[in-house]
């Protein structure tokens, strides 16, 4: 049954880094009700709408190892990190610090407030060609880590960690990963 979770990510993973968050936006559209968790006919879609071809059979076989206590639903967010490759303490150590980094104020929650001083979007080319505000730069760059679920303008700590758990997953050395990290974040 296992391996039928591992076909899935190894799935989304062979479409590049932002593959698991691809997904979630898929099934973001595929929550008809807005409930936040899935049930097997959403689950199945979804995977059908993304181009996940696991078929019926291991679709069902994924939603009960997900669907822990039998209610016929599984919880988005438990998906996605159940989804996501495991990663070494060494890289996610490196992702808290980048978190911490941009986390100014220390609230857990990374905002435009945040960013302020942090990221310089002056040099952003819709910014220079008077397309964009600062404000629209900033959020433009959240957005690129935030949740499916919660475009808010908020990242919190679970959020910028999925998006880095597709990039590690296209990195094999941890020596590697932690190098990128720290120079693109320069920690």
């Amino acid at each position: 049954m296992a391996n039928a979770l591992e076909e899935l990510r190894q799935q989304c993973l062979s479409r590049g880094a932002a593959g698991i968050k691809g997904l979630g936006r898929t099934f973001r559209i595929m929550d008809d009700d807005g409930s936040k968790s899935l049930d097997l006919q959403e689950f199945q879609k979804g995977l059908e709408t993304y181009g996940m071809c696991v078929g019926n059979e291991k679709a069902k076989q994924i939603f009960t190892i997900l669907d822990k206590d039998g209610s016929g639903t599984i919880d988005f967010n438990e998906f996605l990190e159940k989804l996501r490759p495991p990663m070494s303490s060494a890289r996610m150590q490196v992702i808290k610090q980048a978190f911490q980094k941009l986390d100014r104020t220390g609230d857990g929650v990374v905002t435009m407030e945040d960013l302020q001083g942090v990221y310089n979007s002056k040099h952003h080319p819709k910014y220079k060609s008077g397309q964009w505000t600062e404000e629209q730069v900033f959020l433009s760059f959240l957005e690129s880590f935030e949740s499916p679920y919660e475009k808010d303008g908020k990242v919190t700590l679970e959020e910028f960690v999925n998006y880095y758990s597709g990039v590690s997953a296209s990195i094999d050395s941890d020596d590697y990963f932690v190098t990128m990290m720290q120079n693109a974040w320069k920690l």
